[in-house]
């Protein structure tokens, strides 16, 4: 679709927003992408708003595990086979997601950011084993929670950085700051599947990804350098990015209800 310059003007602003939300606070912010390039650039489609998505977000976690490896927080064994496994699980997903009605795919992602918003409240343990190693014992666990995540991201073309993180503390236990590095290999697979997938029904706006992403990158450079500014409020953040969650998703819901003839 042609998109008018306000509107990619609007999608670099929806980049940065979300750039923003990613640097001060972590994982969770990228669940905002979807609602803001169709309720705030004006995507009236929402595969192409899901298939733009997922390739900024993979963009995105690619910068970010390049950093990660750079300070050795990717266990590169361990997060090879989850996102080899998530990889089909992804194409499967988004296959899937591809299927269903546009608009009953947006209020299913509202449901989704409600998850999302009750799992940032939860606080997150720094325990764990920091040597852990990709063995016999821990492999079988891997491929089965890439695979059920990976359909779970393609499915909503989201990175899956909030499913991913827990799913790899609770197969290996490793500890958080490893499991946040080297789920960013799973997101960037995950999302470029998914974006994949999506183009090949041409349900990837090109320009309007890279806008998106120039603006993330901006974004994340002002979120990172305040969040060191308030790093004692984490727990304050984490409760108002889980508040602004909520809202939207409940827009998202009215929305999609009043689309399908479900309100009035």
């Amino acid at each position: 679709m042609d998109l008018s310059p306000l509107q990619y003007g609007l999608g670099a602003g929806a980049g940065s927003l979300v750039g923003f939300t990613l640097g001060l606070v972590g994982g969770g912010g990228s669940i905002l992408a979807v609602p803001l390039i169709v309720y705030l650039v004006g995507v009236k489609e929402p595969h192409l708003a899901i298939g733009t998505s997922a390739f900024a977000v993979a963009a995105n976690a690619f910068a970010n595990v390049i950093n990660h490896a750079r300070h050795g927080t990717v266990k590169w064994k361990i997060a090879s086979l989850f996102a080899v496994a998530g990889v089909l699980g992804a194409f499967l997903g988004s296959s899937l997601g591809k299927a269903v009605d546009g608009q009953k795919l947006l209020a299913l992602f509202a449901v989704l950011m409600l998850i999302v918003g009750v799992l940032m409240l939860r606080g997150r343990s720094a325990g764990g084993d920091p040597n852990v190693q990709l063995d016999r014992r821990n492999a079988p666990k891997l491929v089965g929670t890439g695979l059920a995540t990976g359909v779970m991201s393609g499915f909503f073309g989201i990175g899956g950085g909030f499913l991913i993180v827990p799913s790899l503390i609770v197969s290996t236990r490793m500890p958080i700051y490893y499991a946040v590095g080297s789920s960013l290999v799973g997101v960037t697979a995950f999302g470029l599947t998914t974006a994949f997938n999506y183009a090949l029904d041409g349900w990837v706006d090109w320009p309007l990804a890279a806008v998106f992403i120039g603006g993330g990158v901006l974004g994340g450079l002002v979120g990172a350098r305040l969040a060191k500014a308030l790093s004692g409020q984490k727990g304050l953040l984490n409760t108002v990015f889980a508040g602004l969650i909520f809202v939207v998703a409940f827009y998202m819901l009215y929305r999609s209800a009043d689309a399908l003839g479900l309100i009035g």
